[in-house]
C-alpha cells in the first residue's frame, strides 16, 4: 500500500523539512471512528429490537399475539397518517411562502441585513425543508399513536341505546364520538398554528413581510397566504364552539351540593349554551372575511371581525354568565338548579350501577323483650367471621411457612368453601415464593432454582382452637385438608416479582420436608423459550443480564417467566381494562387460580359525576399495602362496570377473561376491537361461578357515590342535609376510610344468609351511625350486585363504629382486662369490627388480638360484642354473645322421624345397646323441654356411648359368622346423629 507524505517548512529555516509519515494513522483514527459509530447504531438498533421483539415473544406466548399487533398496527397507522399530514401542511406553506416571495431588487436595509441568511441556507433549503417537515410530522405522529384508544373506540363504538336529556343524542357520541373529534380539532389547530408560523417566517426571510421598512408591510401573496391560514384556524375555532355545546353535558364544574358536577346546569342551558352557539356563528363570519381577503387583500375587515370575536368572547361566553349566575340563580338557586340536579341524580346513579339500591328505613332498635331469642336469632342471621384476614397473615406465617423462602401476602382474602353440603366463610392464602428468605442470593439461586412458591393455607373464618390460633381447613407441606387435590406448584403470584429460567437442565427446588429437598422441572407451556441464540441475546438485553446470552445453566428446554403477578398478566393482556387492586386465590378444578375483577370505564357519560379512582378506593388498608390499591390511582370516570372476570393460572400463567356484563356497550366495543381475546359469560364452569364475588373496589366507588347520591328528591339534594361520609377505621390511627367486609349474613328481607360485603355510613361531621349497607355478593345467585342500603332515623341517634369503639375502650372492666393483656411487651391489635342488622338493632362484633410475650404473630384471645346499651368481652364469640344476651343459644333439635319404637336386632347385646341408645335420646328430648342443659349433655354421652356398644357388639358378630351380617343392622340413632348440641 502506497504511503502517503507530504513536507513541511523547516522551523529552523532550512528550505525542506523531515518527511512525516501521517496516512496510516489517520485512517486508523478514521476506521476506529467509523467501526465504533456503526457498532453504537447497531446496538441502539438491537436495543430497540430487543424490546420489540420479547414483547412479541411474550403476547405470543400466552396466545394473546391479536392484542400486539392490533395495538402496534394501530399506532403505526397513527403515527404515519397524521405525522405525514403534518408535514405536508407545515411543508406545503413553507413551500407556499417561498413560492410566493417578491423580487430582491430594489431591497431595503431590513431586507439587506437578512440577505446573509438567506445566502446561508440557500444550498441547503431542500434539505432544511425536509428537516422541518420531518421534525414537526415526527412530533405530531408521536403524539397521535398515544390515541390509540380513542380511535379504536372511535371506529368500534357500539350504542349505549340511551339518550342524553339535553340534545337527545346516544351516549355513545359523548364516550365515543366526541372525544375523537376534540382530537381532531387539536390536531387541526396545532397544524394550523405551525403553518402560520412557519409561512410567517418564510415570507419575513424572503421579504414578503416587513416590520421597519417604510410602505406596505406585506406583499399581497403574502397577506392572501397568511390569511387563508388565519381563516382556517378561525373556522376551527367555530367548530371548537359547536363542540363545545355539546361538551357542556360532560362538563365538569365544581358544586358544593354535588362536588364534582358534570352536566348542564341552570347557567350553562340559558347563558352557555346560546353564547357558544353566537359565537360559533361570528366565528364563521370572521373566516369568512379572512378567506376575503384573497380578494380584496387587506386586512382591515379581518381584523376588526377578529377583535369582535375576542370582545364577544369575553362579553358573551364570559360576564353574560356570571350576570346570570349572580342575578338569577343565586336569590333563587333551589328553584333555578332542581330541574337539572334531578338529570344528575339520575345519570349518576345509572353510570354507577346504583340506581336499583333499595333504601329502607330502619329504627336502629330492638323491640324484642325475650333475649333468649334474640340469642338464637343471631346464629340465623349470620356466620360472624372473628378470624380477621387483614391481621391474621403473620400468624399464617409463624405457624405454616415452613420454610423461610416461603411468605404469605400482607392481606389475605375470604372466600367460601363448601363442607358437608354447606358453604363456610374460609380465610385463604397462598405459600408464595420469597427471595429474602433463601439461604444465599445469587443468580443462579434467585432465577433457576428457587423459581415458584407450594400450596394453599386455609382456615375458618368463623373459629379460632383454644389458644387463639386458626383452626385451619388447609394446612403444612404438601398442603392438605378439605380442598382435595390440585396441583400446588405457585409460579404466578402478587409476590413473584422477579422472572424464573425454568425446564432446563438446572432442577428447581420443589418444596422440603422431613427427608429433604424435593427438586423438578417445569412441566408448563408457559413462558418463553430461549433455545434461540436470538432470543437469549434479546432477553440479556431487554433484563440488562448477558449471563442469560451464555450461561451453560440455560438450554434444552429453557423457558424464561416473567411478567408473574395476576393484575401485570390481566393489565398486559387486555390494556383496554382498570384491574382490581385486590386479586385472590382459588382452588378451581383442582387448579389454583387467581381471580381478577376488571373493570370497563369512560368519563364521558352525560350528567354523571365524576370521581377519582384512587382516592375513592383508598381506606385503612390500601394506605399500608400500595399492591391493593387500583392501578389507575388518578383516573377520573364517570362510568364504571364490572364487565369482566378474569382468571390466572398459578402454575400455567394461562389468562382468560370472560364477559361478566353481558350488557355493557363499553365492553362490546372493546370486544369489537380486539375480537375473540373475550370468553363469553357461558365459558364461566360452575366451579369457577362458586368462588366469584362482588369485587370491593366497585363497592368502595358505589359507596361514596351513595353518601350523596342515596337522596332522590333534587331539593332535599341541593339542601345537603342528608349527605354521609364513609367513618374512618376505629380499629387504628390511620385516619383513613373503614374498609368494607366480606360476611355471610342475612338482611331483614332475605329469608337466608348470603355472601355479602357490607359497610356503613355516618353523618357528614358527625359520629353517630346513619345507615347500614351491604350488597349482595355471592356470584351466580338471582340477588347478585343487589344493593341494600338500611336508613336510620334522624330524630334518634344510634352509635357507630368509632362510638362503639370508645365504649369498648372506656368501659372500667374491658379497660382492666386490656390492660393485662398487654402486660409485659404485649400489644393489642383490633379486628375487623363487623356490623350486622338484628331485630331492628346494630349487633357489633370485633375479635381481638394479642401479639407479644414472645410470639411474634397475633392470636385471638378476646373477643367484644355490643348490642343496644350491652357490652361483652369475653374468651369466645359464643361466651361473649351469652353475656349480652343473657341467654345461651338453644342447640338445634335432633328432626324427629317418627320412630316410635327402638329398631331391633337378634344379637341380643346389640339389642340392648340399642335399647340403651334409644332411652339416652328420650332423655335428651326431655332435657330439651326443659331447657337442662347439664342433663341434656349427658344424654347426648349416654347416647354416643351405646351406639359405640352397638357398633362393636355387631362388628363382633360379623367376624364369628364369617363376615356375614346380621338381619337387622343397627341404626344410627332415632334422631340419625351422634347429637351434638
Amino acid at each position: 500500500m502506497r504511503t502517503l507524505a507530504f513536507q513541511m517548512p523547516d522551523r529552523g529555516g532550512g528550505p525542506t523539512g523531515p518527511r512525516i509519515r501521517v496516512g496510516r494513522p489517520s485512517r486508523r483514527v478514521r476506521t476506529l471512528l467509523m467501526t465504533m459509530g456503526v457498532l453504537a447504531v447497531l446496538g441502539m438498533a438491537f436495543t430497540m429490537f430487543a424490546g420489540f421483539w420479547t414483547d412479541w415473544l411474550w403476547y405470543r406466548s400466552v396466545k394473546y399475539s391479536s392484542v400486539f399487533t392490533t395495538t402496534l398496527w394501530t399506532k403505526i397507522g397513527l403515527f404515519f397518517v397524521f405525522g405525514l399530514l403534518m408535514a405536508l401542511a407545515v411543508g406545503f406553506n413553507v413551500w407556499l411562502a417561498h413560492r410566493l416571495r417578491p423580487p430582491l431588487s430594489a431591497m431595503s436595509m431590513e431586507q439587506q441585513s437578512l440577505d446573509r441568511y438567506r445566502m446561508g441556507i440557500a444550498p441547503y433549503k431542500t434539505w432544511l425543508l425536509l428537516g422541518i417537515t420531518a421534525l414537526v410530522g415526527l412530533i405530531a405522529g408521536a403524539s397521535a399513536s398515544s390515541q390509540w384508544r380513542t380511535w379504536l373506540m372511535w371506529v368500534n363504538g357500539v350504542p349505549f341505546h340511551q339518550k342524553d336529556p339535553q340534545f337527545h343524542l346516544d351516549v355513545s357520541f359523548y364516550a365515543f364520538d366526541l372525544p375523537w373529534y376534540r382530537f381532531l380539532l387539536g390536531f387541526g389547530f396545532a397544524a394550523a398554528i405551525l403553518s402560520l408560523i412557519a409561512a410567517a417566517l418564510t415570507h419575513y426571510l424572503y421579504g414578503g413581510l416587513r416590520i421597519t421598512s417604510p410602505g406596505a408591510r406585506a406583499t399581497a401573496a403574502a397577506t392572501g397566504h397568511l390569511s387563508v391560514l388565519l381563516g382556517i384556524f378561525v373556522a376551527l375555532k367555530a367548530v371548537a364552539y359547536w363542540l363545545d355545546r355539546y361538551g357542556l353535558a360532560v362538563k365538569s364544574s365544581d358544586f358544593k351540593a354535588t362536588g364534582n358536577w358534570t352536566g348542564l346546569r341552570y347557567v350553562d342551558a340559558n347563558a352557555y349554551l346560546p353564547a357558544k352557539t353566537i359565537l360559533f356563528c361570528i366565528a364563521v363570519i370572521c373566516a369568512l372575511l379572512f378567506f376575503a381577503t384573497l380578494w380584496r387583500r387587506t386586512w382591515q375587515l379581518p381584523v376588526i371581525g377578529f377583535g369582535l370575536m375576542v370582545l364577544s368572547a369575553i362579553l358573551i361566553g364570559g360576564l353574560y354568565p356570571a350576570i346570570v349566575q349572580k342575578f338569577q340563580v343565586q336569590p333563587n338557586e333551589q328553584a333555578k338548579e332542581a330541574p337539572y340536579v334531578q338529570k344528575n341524580l339520575k345519570a349518576t346513579r345509572e353510570a354507577y350501577g346504583i340506581d336499583g339500591a333499595k333504601v329502607s328505613d330502619y329504627s336502629g332498635t330492638s323491640k324484642t323483650k325475650d333475649k333468649s331469642t334474640l340469642r338464637d336469632d343471631v346464629d340465623s342471621t349470620a356466620s360472624i367471621r372473628i378470624l380477621d384476614p387483614n391481621i391474621v397473615s403473620p400468624t399464617f406465617q409463624q405457624l405454616q411457612q415452613i420454610r423461610n423462602y416461603y411468605a404469605f401476602p400482607t392481606n389475605l382474602d375470604v372466600d367460601r368453601y363448601g363442607k358437608d353440603g354447606k358453604d363456610q366463610d374460609t380465610v385463604i392464602g397462598l405459600r408464595e415464593l420469597n427471595l429474602d428468605g433463601i439461604p444465599k442470593n445469587n443468580w443462579i439461586n434467585d432465577h433457576f432454582r428457587y423459581t415458584h412458591g407450594y400450596g394453599v393455607v386455609a382456615a375458618k373464618g368463623t373459629a379460632a382452637d383454644a389458644n387463639g390460633q386458626p383452626v385451619f381447613t388447609e394446612s403444612d407441606l404438601p398442603s392438605t385438608g378439605d380442598l382435595g387435590t390440585y396441583e400446588q406448584q405457585v409460579y404466578y403470584g402478587e409476590k413473584t416479582t422477579t422472572y424464573s429460567i425454568v425446564g432446563g437442565p438446572q432442577k428447581e427446588i420443589d418444596y422440603s420436608d422431613d427427608s429433604g429437598e424435593k427438586t423438578t422441572s417445569y412441566k408448563g407451556k408457559s413462558g418463553v423459550n430461549l433455545d434461540n441464540p436470538i432470543n437469549r441475546a434479546a432477553y440479556a438485553v431487554a433484563f440488562n443480564e448477558p449471563q442469560i446470552l451464555y450461561s451453560g445453566a440455560i438450554g434444552e428446554g429453557s423457558r424464561i417467566l416473567y411478567n408473574r403477578t395476576p393484575k401485570e398478566r390481566v393489565e398486559a393482556v387486555a390494556p383496554w381494562l382498570t384491574i382490581d387492586g385486590d386479586a385472590y386465590p382459588a382452588v378451581v378444578d383442582h387448579k389454583i387460580q387467581w381471580i381478577v375483577d376488571a373493570y370497563t370505564t369512560t368519563n364521558g357519560y352525560p350528567y354523571a359525576s365524576r370521581t377519582t379512582l384512587g382516592d375513592t378506593t383508598a381506606d385503612s388498608l390500601t394506605a399500608n399495602n400500595n399492591s391493593r390499591a387500583v392501578v389507575a390511582q388518578q383516573n377520573q370516570v364517570n362510568y364504571i362496570r364490572n364487565s369482566v372476570k378474569a382468571t390466572v393460572d398459578a402454575y400455567t400463567g394461562e389468562v382468560k377473561l370472560y364477559q361478566w356484563d353481558t350488557k355493557d356497550p363499553v365492553l362490546k366495543t372493546w370486544m369489537k376491537a380486539f375480537p375473540g381475546t373475550v370468553e363469553p359469560r357461558t365459558a364461566i364452569s360452575q366451579s369457577l361461578m362458586d368462588h366469584l364475588r362482588y369485587p370491593q373496589d366497585l363497592f368502595k366507588v358505589q359507596r361514596e357515590l351513595l353518601t350523596r347520591y342515596h337522596v332522590t328528591n333534587p331539593t332535599t339534594f341541593l339542601s345537603g342535609s342528608e349527605v354521609w361520609q364513609v367513618p374512618d377505621d376505629p380499629t387504628n390511627k390511620s385516619g383513613n376510610a373503614v374498609p368494607p367486609y366480606y360476611l355471610s349474613m342475612k338482611m331483614p328481607d332475605q329469608s337466608s344468609q348470603a355472601f355479602s360485603l357490607t359497610t356503613t355510613f355516618t353523618p357528614n361531621g358527625r359520629d353517630n351511625l346513619s345507615a347500614f349497607m351491604t350488597v349482595d355478593a355471592e356470584a351466580g345467585t338471582p340477588d347478585y350486585g343487589k344493593i341494600r342500603v338500611l336508613k336510620l332515623p334522624t330524630s334518634t341517634t344510634v352509635d357507630g363504629p368509632k362510638q362503639v369503639q370508645s365504649q369498648f375502650n372506656s368501659e372500667q372492666d374491658i379497660a382492666e382486662s386490656i390492660k393485662l393483656l398487654k402486660g409485659g411487651d404485649s400489644d393489642i391489635e383490633y379486628g375487623n369490627l363487623l356490623t350486622v342488622p338484628l331485630d331492628g338493632g346494630l349487633l357489633y362484633v370485633e375479635p381481638v388480638y394479642v401479639r407479644g410475650g414472645g410470639l411474634k404473630y397475633p392470636l385471638l384471645r378476646k373477643v367484644l360484642v355490643s348490642y343496644g346499651d350491652q357490652t361483652a368481652f369475653e374468651n369466645t364469640l359464643d361466651e361473649a354473645l351469652n353475656k349480652v344476651f343473657g341467654a345461651e343459644s338453644t342447640p338445634t333439635p335432633p328432626p324427629d322421624t317418627g320412630t316410635t319404637k327402638p329398631p331391633t336386632s337378634g344379637n341380643p347385646t346389640v339389642q340392648q345397646a340399642l335399647n340403651d341408645a334409644q332411652k339416652a335420646f328420650d332423655a335428651g328430648q326431655e332435657a330439651l323441654k326443659k331447657n337442662d342443659w347439664t342433663a341434656y349433655g349427658q344424654a347426648q354421652k349416654d347416647l354416643a356411648d351405646a351406639l359405640k356398644r352397638a357398633e362393636d357388639a355387631q362388628s363382633k358378630a360379623d367376624r364369628t359368622s364369617g363376615g356375614s351380617k346380621s338381619s337387622s343392622s343397627p341404626s344410627p340413632s332415632p334422631s340419625g346423629s351422634s347429637g351434638s348440641g
